[in-house]
């Protein structure tokens, strides 16, 4: 049987190229907004981290009408280290909209999800979007998406997926390249007449996959998938199975039942297959579980998601300014919300480690632990975290790490710096593309190489490069590679920064406190040039005596000092340094505060009586 009156489609993409603009103005031409409703740009990203960056973290369910058939959209993550996302939801689906910049083209990430979307036989319709950029060349783009298909071996059906194009940002869509079209019914019609109606059988017994999860103050955790069979009434009885835990049998009831109407949930009494569907009052529900009606309690099968990469140490926080700013900041509150953090997404692994305050926490990359330490902090969480490490791996008796394909796109004039750098960082060299007076370059590039790279290349490129990076696979260890080409300016003494101190420090280095900032000793205030750690005391006032010299009084100037976001300081660390994460302040600090104790283990360290 088929469900005529419904489309499920996520939009899927590399990150910037307009997924969430387009779904924005779906909504608006889906009747979903009163004609007078003032509606903000990206209506989709209601996260508070998501609005500030200008990305999406997470997927997000909508829904809009289309000449009475209801399309369920589901707005997912461009950014590669948030891919689990996307990996989950598409089990949630029938056909996907792969989004494309006019400009530039099939990306890394673009690949990596319509390399999914093509393997489980979804049906995809291509959107060439920012069709009104100056620069678009939307009929290199068609071959550019073509030659992607050939690359991953796409059917012949697949090889025929229609193209729009559109300008989310005006709203507007035609199905040649040439014209601008009027409104997005081409872009409507296309989903209609393409992807296909949900099937199913309604007088089969229940089975409804669970592809998303969140909780909810009042009514608990909200389990939320597509139903594959049957239908589903508020106060049903059912059974939650999973598919990779077969002894896990729990027994339920339907409390509440939600579909998607626009951006709102609205409560009904009852659903039927096809529908992406919100159920709560399940307690033990996870995601990848399955709801079955009791007769019938076998489970669907769900997608493998691909293993974290990246890993780091989460601690509690132990410096001097320890519980000062934070509200949560035991281990037994760092605990909790790391476990229940690693059950809303999949892609997060926490594992306990010897210590009983400190957890080793792996993600996808940098970025995705960063969001993590950025929200944790943002809901009053204290805590440190280490130096981010790739995890390595021993295959066939070699030892193996992970290697990223990077994309970089390039003033032409800062090619030969950039390929220095990434000779540097056991960078291989895969493609190098001329455009126009900008370069595209492809490497093979181990992961621990990025780590502190994106600084350098906005440096090197006067801010005009862009890169993005995917994960490639596991390949044999490429030898050490030197992170970091500056020391650290520690802090002698605690006190309080002055400004005499301070004015001597700067001749070390460039600093990244002003005067009158608290600091204890092994705190990382400034960074040294010439690759050395140097102690300094900032906390040094100036000898008063009763002798006054000529110019001995003039106002001492201060540098401006460097403001250091999270991201930055996660750059930044050493292995022997920890980042203090507060509500308020982010610190670097030494692992070992005391500098004759620092020296000690150096000492130790360099006559090889303990291992670094």
């Amino acid at each position: 049987m088929v469900n005529e009156k419904i489309r499920n489609i996520a939009i899927i993409a590399h990150v910037d190229h307009g997924k969430t603009s387009l779904v924005n103005e779906m909504l608006k031409q889906g009747n979903v907004f009163r004609d007078n409703q003032v509606v903000e740009d990206r209506v989709m990203d209601s996260n508070a981290i998501e609005r500030e960056r200008g990305i999406t973290i997470l997927s997000k369910n909508a829904s809009c009408e289309y000449k009475g058939v209801k399309i369920n959209v589901v707005d997912t993550p461009g950014h590669a280290d948030f891919g689990g996302e996307v990996e989950r939801v598409l089990k949630m689906v029938d056909g996907v909209l792969l989004v494309v910049d006019a400009f530039e083209g099939p990306m890394p990430q673009t690949r990596f999800v319509l390399e999914h979307a093509l393997a489980l036989n979804l049906k995809v319709v291509v959107v060439v979007n920012k069709i009104d950029r100056a620069d678009a060349r939307c009929h290199e783009i068609i071959d550019e998406v073509l030659e992607l298909f050939l690359d991953l071996d796409a059917n012949d059906e697949q090889l025929d997926s229609p193209f729009v194009f559109a300008s989310a940002r005006t709203g507007k869509a035609s199905l040649s390249p040439d014209e601008e079209g009027e409104n997005f019914v081409p872009l409507f019609e296309t989903i209609l007449k393409h992807i296909p109606a949900p099937s199913g059988n309604e007088n089969a017994p229940l089975k409804m996959l669970i592809s998303s999860a969140e909780h909810n103050d009042y009514v608990g955790k909200l389990a939320i998938g597509k139903i594959e069979s049957g239908s589903i009434k508020t106060n049903d009885q059912i059974v939650v199975t999973n598919y990779f835990d077969p002894n896990k049998n729990v027994k339920s009831k339907v409390v509440s039942l939600f579909t998607y109407q626009g951006l709102k949930r609205v409560p009904v009494e009852s659903a039927e297959f096809g529908d992406i569907v919100c159920v709560a009052g399940i307690d033990d529900v996870m995601i990848g579980d399955t709801i079955s009606a009791p007769q019938d309690p076998t489970p669907l099968e769900f997608v493998q998601i691909a293993e974290p990469s990246v890993e780091m140490t989460f601690m509690v926080n132990d410096s001097p300014f320890a519980g000062k700013e934070g509200k949560f900041v035991t281990s037994r509150h760092l605990r909790d919300r790391l476990y229940k953090e690693a059950v809303k997404d999949l892609s997060l692994r926490v594992q306990d480690t010897k210590s009983s305050e400190a957890f080793t926490v792996c993600g996808r990359g940098e970025m995705h632990l960063s969001i993590l330490i950025e929200n944790m902090r943002r809901d009053g969480y204290e805590f440190q975290v280490s130096m981010p490490r790739v995890r390595f791996k021993e295959i066939d008796g070699v030892k193996c790490e992970p290697v990223d394909i990077l994309t970089l796109d390039v003033p032409a004039d800062a090619v030969g710096t950039v390929m220095n750098k990434m000779g540097l960082r056991k960078g291989e060299l895969i493609h190098m593309t001329p455009k126009q007076s900008r370069m595209k370059m492809e490497f093979y590039v181990p992961e621990r190489g990025l780590f502190g790279f994106k600084s350098e290349l906005l440096t090197d490129t006067k801010g005009e490069g862009i890169m993005s990076s995917l994960f490639y696979d596991y390949l044999p260890y490429k030898g050490e590679i030197d992170r970091r080409e500056y020391g650290s300016l520690i802090a002698f003494e605690n006190g309080e920064s002055v400004v005499y101190g301070l004015f001597n420090a700067q001749e070390r280095g460039e600093l990244f406190i002003g005067a009158g900032v608290p600091v204890y000793a092994g705190m990382v205030v400034g960074r040294n040039p010439k690759g050395e750690d140097l102690v300094v005391n900032v906390c040094k006032k100036k000898h008063l005596s009763n002798c006054r010299a000529s110019g001995s009084d003039d106002a001492l100037r201060l540098e401006t000092p460097i403001l250091m976001s999270l991201e930055d300081c996660l750059e930044f660390l050493a292995d022997d340094e920890y980042l203090e994460v507060t509500p308020k302040s982010v610190r670097i600090r030494k692992t070992i505060l005391d500098h004759q104790m620092r020296l000690r283990e150096r000492g130790k360290m360099l006559r090889g009586e303990i291992s670094e």
